[in-house]
């Protein structure tokens, strides 16, 4: 850290899971590799009364039990990192509130001048959207943020998704966060960008040159992106009845993934050229036309079943959810990118919930040789013959992080046959080592002042402008229902026959 100012995070949302589960074991796990500054202080701010000591055994607890490298209770490091912990109470919509916290931080430091008004001020919202802006005005009213010209110290700001629900809220939230932060204080995070793989389809695409020349039109014949949950809506019914799969994950998750793979290599690896690439792929994502809605786009719903040993209720029997909620809880879209690159390339994307299996993936399909020179032998329950395999390049973001590549090898013998095989890069196998959880890249960049792998504001426009077509598409295509799919399936059958229908197929169906 060059910067040898005071550090301090405030969490607002303290007491919410993601700072028990996700935000205090990466700012332990980073504190544990000393790659935060020494004099870092963490500070919960959240609605009910508790004191510093009662915060501190609360997540002391949460980082036995949730952090990656598992500390035991009563180490000297477990009790060295909480003593850092402070918390205060207080009311969102509160400016004295707001004016307390203040006062505590600026002492907090507790320098000869008994303040630390030149501290570096990280403030983390892990709350609900809807107080996002009450927070964001208050620390301008209430003066939490340094002037832009201030050179002495930094203030930045991590906004949590949903960022917005739809273009014209996006907007307006932009614009209120712009009026009192400058866009590189604003830090609007995905935690799908702090994952290995994400990081890797870059350094792989950009650091070696075999697969690059082949990125395009030319070589590729389609892409797949898919993620999928296991897990059904749970006790998330009510927020994901307003919500649906196209606002909870592609808006966001999957149109960050399709724009890593399809950028064009940036001028630098700098925040800002990076972004300008991402920028440049959502815009030129090929509206769908309203009256093709049906014919680009299928939507789902889970009906009961079981997911890998545990029954699974209907979408519409869990708590929260309306009885006649039209909601969708999978989502599969065929669609293109209008550049010189992708040109006429469909990308398929589908996500879901109460899926077969936990899956995020990415494959590259490319095109099959100008002629069949030899037999071909599918996977096991396909039958030899003529049709070839496609050699495939997937890049899995979880369960497992890994590179896979699929290619024809021909099969021991005197038959001139080829038969499909992997080579596969895992990252536990070739580092053996456990990749760093996504939030501790993303809170160490934010303090660095590193802003690539987080969301500029025309990024969440742009792909709000997407996903809104398609939702008016839905809501006036009386042909376009929802489609129930068993719990443990891959979807409904409507989303096989998306690709089927010019003659593709899922590689997991």
């Amino acid at each position: 850290m060059e910067n040898k100012n005071p550090t301090t995070i405030v969490i607002f949302g303290a007491s919410g899971d993601l700072t028990k589960r996700k935000l205090l074991p990466a700012l332990y796990q980073l504190t544990m590799e000393k790659l935060l500054p020494e004099n870092l202080k963490i500070v919960g701010f959240a609605r009910s009364e508790k004191s510093h000591e009662a915060f501190r055994a609360e997540m002391k607890a949460a980082l036995v039990q949730f952090s990656r490298s598992k500390p035991q209770d009563g180490t000297q490091a477990l009790q060295a990192f909480v003593s850092r912990l402070y918390y205060q109470s207080g009311s969102y919509d509160n400016p004295e509130s707001f004016q307390t916290l203040r006062n505590f931080l600026d002492k907090l430091h507790g320098d000869q001048d008994n303040n630390s008004q030149h501290d570096n001020r990280l403030y983390y919202l892990s709350t609900p959207p809807t107080v996002f802006w009450k927070i964001i005005s208050t620390l301008g009213e209430t003066g939490h943020i340094a002037k832009a010209e201030d050179q002495t110290r930094w203030t930045r700001v991590i906004i949590e998704k949903p960022f917005g629900q739809d273009l014209a809220s996006a907007i307006d939230l932009n614009r209120k966060i712009l009026s009192v932060l400058n866009e590189n204080q604003v830090y609007r995070i995905d935690h799908y960008l702090g994952k290995e793989t994400v990081q890797n389809i870059m350094t792989f695409r950009f650091g070696n040159s075999i697969f690059e020349p082949l990125w395009n039109r030319r070589y590729i014949d389609h892409v797949q992106i898919t993620v999928s949950e296991a897990v059904a809506v749970g006790s998330r019914g009510g927020y994901y009845d307003h919500s649906g799969a196209i606002r909870d994950m592609v808006q966001n998750h999957i149109l960050q993934l399709l724009a890593l793979v399809a950028m064009e290599p940036p001028a630098s690896f700098v925040d800002e050229a990076v972004r300008d690439e991402k920028v440049k792929v959502l815009k030129a994502l090929r509206p769908i036309p309203q009256y093709e809605i049906a014919h680009f786009s299928v939507r789902g719903q889970y009906t009961g079943g079981e997911v890998n040993g545990k029954p699974i209720l209907n979408f519409l029997d869990e708590k929260g959810v309306q009885s006649n909620s039209h909601t969708e809880t999978f989502v599969a879209l065929k669609t293109f990118i209008d550049n010189w690159r992708w040109a006429n390339v469909p990308f398929y994307i589908r996500t879901g919930k109460a899926m077969a299996e936990r899956l995020s993936e990415i494959t590259i399909l490319f095109r099959q040789p100008p002629l069949a020179l030899f037999k071909h032998k599918w996977h096991e329950g396909h039958v030899e013959g003529d049709q070839m395999h496609p050699n495939t390049l997937t890049l899995r973001v979880q369960p497992d992080e890994a590179i896979r590549l699929n290619f024809g090898l021909k099969i021991p013998g005197s038959r001139m046959m080829l038969q499909p095989t992997d080579m596969e890069f895992c990252y536990s196998d070739v580092f053996h080592a456990e990749p760093p959880e996504a939030y501790e890249r993303l809170i160490l960049d934010s303090i660095l002042g590193d802003s690539t792998l987080f969301i500029r504001h025309d990024e969440v426009e742009a792909a709000w402008k997407f996903v809104d077509n398609i939702v008016r598409g839905w809501e006036q295509d009386k042909v376009s229902t929802i489609k129930p799919y068993q719990a443990g399936s891959w979807g409904p059958k409507a989303s096989h026959d998306l690709l089927e229908q010019s003659g593709r197929r899922w590689l997991h169906q």
